[in-house]
């Protein structure tokens, strides 16, 4: 497990409640995965089109000469939205008043312009490590990701994913326009009888920066990977890095050892 994002992930995740208590006593490991750059990756191009074309139906505005000027990874569909509007002189009350009909325009269309088969899109040891992670009672998957709820699940579907993701779990950019709400959003469904799913017991998975904060703002441990735009270097706030998805499975053994 050589390479530049294990040597600086070094390390195991660190971290309070890393395996506090033992047995069934211990609920299990909730897992918040990040899907583009964490799961699959080059696997955008549709829901970006999708996106463009929902704000050009919904506001008359042809948004496509700002995507270079924004930068996108890791933030939620409805953020993105919002500053691509903003850089085409749309206010902010109507960007408010249209969120709903964007996110309903930009699913639709994605339903219609995703490929069928995303399958080579998936990285490298993603599907190891899933099938790993589904054999074990100590563990939960669920997504914290900023896409639609829509958008995900059928990008998860069509790359072969979506069966380790189980419906009415997660968090998503449909949930809020700003991803620190997520984990708490994700930890909430997660839970039982009103109480969230323990914060010592999860862990968000991604691969920017902003996976990182929004672990923070729920004080939650995270480990990042190196798949996404970013560098070892750029994602030492995490509490582990790996390079890749068998990189990613050394952590999560060490994690679930405790």
């Amino acid at each position: 497990m050589a390479g530049g994002g294990g040597a600086s992930g070094s390390g195991a995740a660190s971290g309070p409640g890393a395996a506090s208590g033992s047995g069934a006593a211990s609920p299990p490991l909730l897992l918040l995965f990040d899907i583009d750059g964490t799961l699959v990756s080059r696997a955008a191009a549709a829901h970006s089109d999708a996106l463009h074309e929902a704000l050009r139906v919904v506001h008359g505005v042809d948004t496509r000469a700002g995507r270079g000027q924004i930068s996108l990874a890791g933030r939620t569909d409805g953020e993105i939205a919002r500053l691509l509007l903003l850089g085409a002189g749309v206010s902010a009350r109507a960007i408010d008043d249209g969120a709903a009909a964007v996110r309903a325009a930009c699913c639709e269309a994605y339903a219609r312009l995703c490929p069928p088969d995303l399958r080579d899109k998936v990285l490298p040891g993603i599907v190891d490590l899933l099938t790993w992670l589904d054999t074990r009672d100590d563990v939960r998957l669920s997504l914290v990701t900023g896409n639609y709820e829509p958008v995900a699940r059928l990008k998860l579907t069509r790359a072969g994913l979506g069966r380790h993701f189980a419906a009415g779990q997660g968090g998503f950019g449909s949930d809020s326009e700003d991803r620190a709400a997520l984990p708490r959003i994700a930890r909430k469904r997660a839970g039982a009888a009103g109480v969230s799913h323990p914060q010592r017991r999860t862990i968000v998975i991604g691969d920017t920066p902003r996976d990182i904060a929004c672990a923070r703002a729920d004080e939650l441990r995270c480990l990042a990977v190196t798949t996404g735009p970013y560098e070892a270097s750029q994602l030492s706030g995490a509490d582990g890095v790996a390079g890749s998805g068998a990189e990613l499975r050394g952590l999560l053994e060490r994690e679930l050892i405790g």
